[in-house]
């Protein structure tokens, strides 16, 4: 078994076979031993789970090798120009995240094997808006890393991009297996960022993830390894205490010695749709979750188009004030992409 591999079974759909990857995938995972599942079509089936917790829990366990046949990529503001979809889905069960939303019922985790097809599309994309710079995210639905050992997926999208003069690359994970892709030539063109929230958080929302401390290490390696970095620090949770609780975070960070590196932070409050809550009171019964829209909160429409509710005008002033003036102390310079 693969060090940290969270998943115990993989259904492949039938088309994914056709690809060289996909059988390669197919192989690892007989070599590993796990429960490896043909399906007879596109769709997926097979996944266990009476109630919408036990089909949750059985779902983030689920990985699906498959083919992406829109190579349509989404627009992804504020952090990159498009999406670069080479997986859906993340292993970790974070109460708060907005795949409850995107993924409602589907929390599996999706992988795509034709990844050359993918890489095309971006290349075309690139030229198509020449002389300008264009960005991908490629963890806009995903935390790409967990199946990077099955894959090589981001090694071969770190490998095209640092040829690309016009192209850049980001992805952001909770993840620190980044050993793998610390020797690449990335020739400065993918930035790696870390999810990264304060300890008390993490304990009670963030369900089967790494520590932070784990985290912090590998941005570490990535920003040693000559890699831009980031720091991606969300959902900032605004409760009683809650600025010693990231000023303390800042200060954990800043002893990284990461000062000189090429270090950017992004800034997300916690905000969430009538959806999410739904499905959240389904799976985590017991949540404790600050959910309240009518505590300290908004309502506002996404890029999407569906509607959320935010922390209302004064508190998020007041959480822009204190990230731009602690980050500012530790970190000099220009390096907050947003605060929103």
């Amino acid at each position: 078994m693969l060090p940290h591999f969270p998943y115990k079974r993989v259904l492949f759909v039938k088309a994914a076979l056709e690809y060289p990857l996909g059988r390669q995938v197919w192989q690892r995972c007989k070599d590993l031993q796990l429960e490896t599942i043909q399906l007879k079509g596109s769709r997926v089936t097979g996944i266990p789970g009476k109630t919408p917790r036990e089909s949750y829990f059985q779902g983030k366990q689920t990985l699906v090798v498959s083919v992406r046949r829109d190579l349509e990529f989404a627009a992804c503001k504020p952090s990159a120009h498009f999406q670069l979809p080479l997986v859906s889905g993340c292993p970790g069960m974070c109460e708060y995240c907005y795949l409850q939303t995107q993924m409602g019922k589907r929390p599996y985790t999706r992988l795509y094997v034709n990844i050359e097809e993918i890489l095309d599309q971006a290349k075309s994309v690139i030229d198509s808006r020449q002389p300008h710079v264009t960005v991908f995210e490629a963890a806009a639905t995903s935390d790409p890393l967990p199946v990077e050992p099955l894959t090589g997926a981001l090694a071969q999208a770190i490998a095209f991009f640092a040829g690309q003069p016009l192209g850049r690359l980001r992805f952001v994970t909770k993840f620190p297996q980044v050993d793998s892709l610390l020797d690449l030539d990335h020739r400065g063109h993918t930035r790696i960022r870390f999810s990264v929230n304060t300890p008390s958080v993490v304990a009670r929302f963030e369900h089967h993830t790494p520590s932070v401390k784990l985290r912090l290490k590998a941005l570490q390696k990535a920003a040693r390894a000559g890699y831009p970095a980031g720091v991606l620090i969300a959902p900032v949770i605004l409760e009683p205490g809650w600025e010693e609780s990231y000023r303390a975070l800042l200060e954990e960070i800043s002893r990284l010695g990461l000062q000189g590196a090429d270090i950017r932070f992004e800034i997300i409050s916690h905000r969430f749709t009538t959806r999410a809550k739904k499905r959240i009171a389904e799976v985590f019964p017991e949540s404790t979750l600050p959910m309240d829209e009518g505590q300290s909160r908004q309502f506002k429409f996404g890029q999407f188009g569906y509607g959320k509710y935010v922390y209302d005008e004064g508190s998020l002033a007041a959480m822009k004030s204190f990230f731009e003036k602690e980050i500012a102390a530790r970190f000099p310079g220009d390096v907050i992409d947003y605060i929103i």
